[in-house]
């Protein structure tokens, strides 16, 4: 057999080289899933109130470009949704980023399901199951690539004013802890005599006369949703009861769906 080197082409080089990378081949890795897993989040339900006029705003985004399935598990915990009080619409929206631009476009979404709540402070475990019919990988059709999200949005319903706990308050002087005590102290305020509202003199910065609430821990009337904790890309065997409308589980609450997917809906699309 000839030295390598020797030969031109280096046909013993060549075959070195060859099997060195089928041997790396061998080595490599087999990935054991298709699709991205539960990541690890902190789980925690923040209040939310109206955005921008009661539009759809979004909790959280997962990115959706480039996988292989187009079916999502999506998970979300709720708190203080209380009926004719703190009652929340919610939905899973698919959008689509532009290169250029700087808006999002919706291009499909699930139901609207409306959370109603059935006991006060009630935490709910909330799920959703969706095919969002975004096409595979990037949009190699237009010049101009686009990057999909999926989002979960929510918004207060028109009818349903997120309504504040009534408390207690005190009318009196205030000011900020460290701001430094009015020489004579809080009864040697001007206008004390009169007990007037009127403004306090220049003479007593960071002071001020009014209603004060008293209390810790007052609801603000707002209901609470967390991100979501999503599994994307998952194949029809293991995510079978998803469709293009969404199919949706709730556990410690009360839920209906209240309007079929619709795009054209109002949204903040920044």
């Amino acid at each position: 057999m000839a030295r390598p080197g020797t030969t031109n082409p280096d046909l013993v080089g060549d075959l070195r080289k060859l099997q060195a990378r089928l041997d790396a081949l061998e080595r490599l890795p087999v990935p054991q899933t298709m699709f991205d897993q539960y990541p690890s989040v902190e789980w925690s339900p923040l209040p939310r109130g109206p955005v921008a006029g009661n539009q759809w705003t979004s909790v959280s985004v997962a990115n959706v470009t480039g996988l292989k399935y187009d079916r999502v598990e999506a998970k979300f915990v709720t708190y203080n949704v209380r009926s004719n009080r703190s009652e929340a619409e919610v939905r899973l929206a698919a959008f689509r980023h532009s290169y250029s631009a700087g808006t999002k476009e919706c291009v499909s979404a699930t139901n609207t399901v409306r959370l109603i709540g059935n006991q006060a402070n009630t935490v709910s475990v909330c799920k959703w199951r969706w095919m969002h019919g975004i096409q595979f990988g990037w949009d190699y059709t237009e010049s101009d690539s686009a990057v999909y999200t999926i989002e979960l949005q929510h918004r207060n319903p028109n009818d349903c004013p997120q309504e504040p706990d009534d408390y207690r308050q005190v009318y009196g002087f205030s000011k900020l802890s460290k701001t430094n005590t009015p020489d004579g102290g809080a009864l040697a305020m001007p206008n004390n005599d009169q007990f007037s509202t009127a403004v306090l003199s220049n003479t007593r910065p960071g002071t001020a006369i009014g209603w004060y609430r008293i209390g810790d821990n007052i609801w603000e009337g707002k209901y609470e949703v967390s991100q979501m904790h999503y599994c994307v890309g998952l194949d029809q065997e293991r995510l079978a009861e998803a469709s293009p409308e969404g199919w949706f589980f709730i556990v410690g609450g009360d839920a209906r769906t209240v309007r079929a997917p619709n795009v054209n809906e109002p949204y903040f699309s920044v």
